[in-house]
């Protein structure tokens, strides 16, 4: 027996290549520690025009309950290790990142957090415990057993009072602190302390609709506990306990992912009680959620084919089967961040502000204590329940497990990108803010927007392009300020190193006019002497990869594209939301290399082949009253 895939385990080129408390201490210990953080901080070198650092904001540990129920071991220090680039041992064989990442969050369950870790201790407060006995099984019945208990208390809100013990609670808080601290080096890798809130409440028909939001924490201050679904499975008292950590001195963001689970009820027009969105809501929910995940391994929350029947692109990794369910979820309106940016823009036009104006970010979400996004490196996600070395064969034609979907169907996805001045958590955690931020389908793919009114085709040849580029105007994630003509755009991407060379940028555009919003895609850079027809359409670029023995060659495609746009369909009375998207050439997908490796047909649930990307947060515009 299998155990379920659920809500928390389910499965210029120059200017651009520069991306890349222990109470036990004396206070004179403090003191010496202090000043010499102050004076390492004092020596990093900062770029005012940005460099870019790739990192993961939404990864889980053993500290997570479900992640140790289903077998996984690491904690957070072994996971700091990895994204470091350092082996780790992981299901008894020693794994690393191909490329090292900049920053890490380990963002472990907040409800039970560190306890069934410490329930498993011989030595600790349940040693010699039924409970003890129960939750540290390996027998798959009574893990599915134990699991679906935990599941149950969280969907009900209904916490075992027997494991919600406040003293354990804090110790597996004061692992994950302790931790970044350990690891934070300012200038080379930084460390955010974090753990994700965990809301899922019951739909009509018994899955889980995802609300869950990662919390992250701009520096080391943090509230003694903190906030789960045990104490409010309602976003709003979430926000409440963000803004009272704010006022504590503890700056702080939330970000909500899998809103392609939410069944709707990520992006909706009402709250979670059912009231009707309000201008106050708006503006609260923009203060405290800047951000929203655009993809992870339960896959991608851009857009879906049923939203975006002329995107050719967006059948990609996309799955809708609620949580704890074998049902697809509400996707018309509510589950997708493209249909909420002219949600959010409709309601901007009648309460005057707009809640759904997110920037993007990507993160694994596995529940393993290693961030594992590279597609030719993936040793699985979720420790036992995906085991690739003991249970690749069964899980290329396995069609559905207890909860769900399959866990060949979890994506090798996602990270983030920022551009940032320093490799620092101040200036990290304040791109992030201001979402100058992008995110990837697990690769480093490096891309930039900026927008103004004066820009032209000519700039991107200039060496100082960038600096003009901020000069004459915004950013991604930026307003754009009022202006007279039509909106011009900059655009450049660099491939990743390590994957598929790029086949295109395009920009997208959301655009609503009388509480009506239409999309449109615009290719605006290629590779290749390819021609858009009449109707914008871009041939695609072709396919080199060879899926027997998982290989693609790159005669195809470029490694940077750099471009220049313009809005010729602009209407200055509509209101308006423009990202990028970038698309790699066709490689193989993580299951495909797998397959080859051993010996095996490849699957016939996913595709064999994949176009890795990368979106960039948008740019805004507001009419002029």
């Amino acid at each position: 027996m299998r155990l379920l895939l659920s809500g928390f385990i389910i499965l210029g080129t120059l200017a651009i290549a520069a991306c890349g408390n222990n109470s036990n201490n004396t206070a004179a210990t403090d003191s010496t520690a202090a000043k010499t953080a102050d004076t390492a901080v004092a020596a990093i070198e900062t770029n005012p025009l940005k460099n870019c650092y790739f990192g993961d904001l939404h990864l889980h540990t053993a500290l997570s309950p479900d992640a140790n129920i289903m077998g996984s071991t690491l904690m957070p220090e072994d996971s700091y290790k990895y994204a470091l680039g350092e082996t780790v041992t992981y299901l008894g064989n020693p794994v690393k990142r191909i490329a090292p990442l900049d920053f890490l969050a380990v963002t472990d369950h907040s409800e039970y957090l560190g306890v069934v870790d410490q329930v498993k201790d011989p030595n600790g407060l349940w040693a010699g415990t039924a409970m003890q006995r129960q939750w540290s099984s390996t027998n798959q019945d009574t893990i599915a057993k134990t699991f679906g208990q935990f599941i149950h208390g969280v969907k009900t809100n209904t916490p075992d009072t027997a494991l919600n013990k406040k003293e354990a609670i804090i110790k597996g808080w004061d692992i994950l602190q302790l931790a970044a601290a350990k690891y934070y080096r300012p200038g080379k890798f930084t460390t955010f302390v974090g753990y994700e809130w965990t809301s899922m409440p019951s739909a009509a028909n018994g899955g889980s609709q995802n609300l869950h939001r990662c919390v992250i924490f701009k520096g080391d201050k943090v509230p003694e506990l903190p906030f789960s679904s045990f104490d409010s499975n309602d976003p709003e008292n979430l926000w409440t306990y963000l803004e009272n950590a704010r006022t504590a001195g503890s700056d702080v963001l939330a970000v909500p992912h899998n809103s392609n689970l939410s069944n709707g009820l990520m992006f909706d027009t009402k709250t979670l009680s059912g009231k009707p969105l309000t201008k106050e809501y708006a503006v609260r929910r923009m203060a405290n959620e800047p951000l929203t995940e655009m993809a992870q391994g339960k896959g991608e929350s851009e857009t879906s084919p049923t939203l975006s029947p002329n995107d050719e692109f967006a059948n990609y990794e996309v799955m809708e089967t609620l949580l704890n369910s074998t049902i697809r979820g509400k996707t018309s309106s509510g589950s997708y961040v493209r249909q909420a940016w002219g949600t959010g823009q409709e309601l901007q036009e009648k309460l005057g502000a707009n809640p759904f104006k997110m920037g993007v970010e990507g993160g694994t979400d596995y529940h393993s204590g290693i961030t594992t996004s590279e597609e030719n490196n993936y040793p699985g996600s979720h420790a036992t329940q995906d085991d690739l070395a003991k249970n690749f064969k069964e899980l290329l034609v396995q069609k559905t497990s207890i909860g769900g979907e399959a866990p060949i169907k979890l994506s090798a996805s996602s990270i983030t990108g920022v551009w940032a001045e320093s490799n620092t958590r101040e200036a990290i955690f304040d791109a992030l803010k201001r979402k100058e931020c992008f995110a990837t389908s697990g690769g480093r793919i490096k891309v930039r927007l900026f927008a103004g009114w004066n820009y032209n085709g000519e700039m991107t040849k200039q060496g100082d392009w960038v600096k003009q580029a901020y000069a004459g105007g915004v950013p991604m994630g930026a307003d754009l300020p009022a202006g007279t003509g039509k909106p011009k755009f900059l655009v450049q991407a660099l491939k990743d190193p390590n994957s598929g060379n790029l086949d295109r940028i395009q920009i997208i555009k959301v655009s609503t006019k009388n509480g009506k919003s239409t999309e449109k895609i615009y290719n605006v850079v290629w590779s290749g002497d390819r021609k858009v027809d009449a109707k914008g359409k871009l041939p695609a670029i072709g396919n080199t990869v060879d899926v027997a023995k998982a290989t693609y060659t790159e005669n195809i495609g470029s490694a940077e594209l750099i471009g220049y746009w313009e809005d010729t369909d602009f209407d200055p009375q509509a209101y308006s939301t423009y990202y990028a998207r970038v698309l790699e050439i066709p490689t193989p997908r993580w299951s495909t290399y797998l397959a080859a490796k051993h010996g095996l047909p490849v699957s016939k649930l996913v595709p064999t082949t994949i176009q890795e990307r990368a979106w960039t947060s948008p740019v805004w515009y507001t009419p002029s009253k």
